[in-house]
């Protein structure tokens, strides 16, 4: 299967994968279309990602004839999937795809399985996924693209998140955000 094949599947997969585990986890009646993950910055990045593939597999062909690089780009969409899709099973009805802001009694601290590795696991997935699409592509300026405009995203997501995890489960959280790393790169 080619690359762009591959890349359409990826996000096909990866998008109804998280409304599926957000209507099973949560109940149909609690999903939405924001389930789906889908923001207009997002439609836009992955266009200009699908612009890069084009013009460059028309102007420079060979670029995207690295094999060995299309196939580290899978490798690591596919790592990234199943680390954002075990974050989202393992803390259940604990995940949400919007910060909460009020803590549910439902809610729980989740320290174990990929949470005991990583504190938000479900960002280092992504992360991890969606560069690796660019990389599965071999698309240059879309892997410099994603990387620095998701990991500014998590660089204003993971604090703001965090203030509300240390509101809900203080002392506990303190603790376990000093010995657990965030899981994106220069992200405390």
């Amino acid at each position: 299967m080619d690359p762009l094949s591959q890349f359409l599947l990826a996000i096909l997969f990866f998008h109804s994968s998280e409304y599926i585990l957000a209507a099973a986890i949560h109940g149909m009646s609690n999903v939405n279309v924001k389930s789906l993950l889908v923001s207009k910055e997002y439609v836009l990045a992955m266009v200009f990602a699908l612009l890069e593939y084009f013009f460059e597999l028309l102007l420079f062909p060979g670029l995207k004839e690295h094999l060995w690089v299309s196939n580290l780009g899978l490798a690591m969409l596919v790592v990234g999937e199943i680390v954002r899709k075990l974050a989202i099973v393992t803390a259940g009805r604990s995940f949400t795809h919007l910060i909460r802001v009020y803590h549910e009694d439902h809610h729980k601290l989740v320290t174990s399985g990929v949470y005991a590795f990583v504190r938000h696991p479900s960002y280092c997935g992504f992360l991890i996924w969606s560069v690796g699409t660019q990389i599965m592509l071999c698309n240059p300026i879309a892997t410099v693209g994603f990387a620095v405009v998701v990991w500014r995203f998590f660089v204003a997501r993971i604090p703001y998140e965090e203030y509300f995890l240390r509101q809900f489960f203080g002392a506990d959280y303190e603790e376990y955000a000093r010995r657990v790393p965030s899981g994106v790169p220069f992200v405390m």
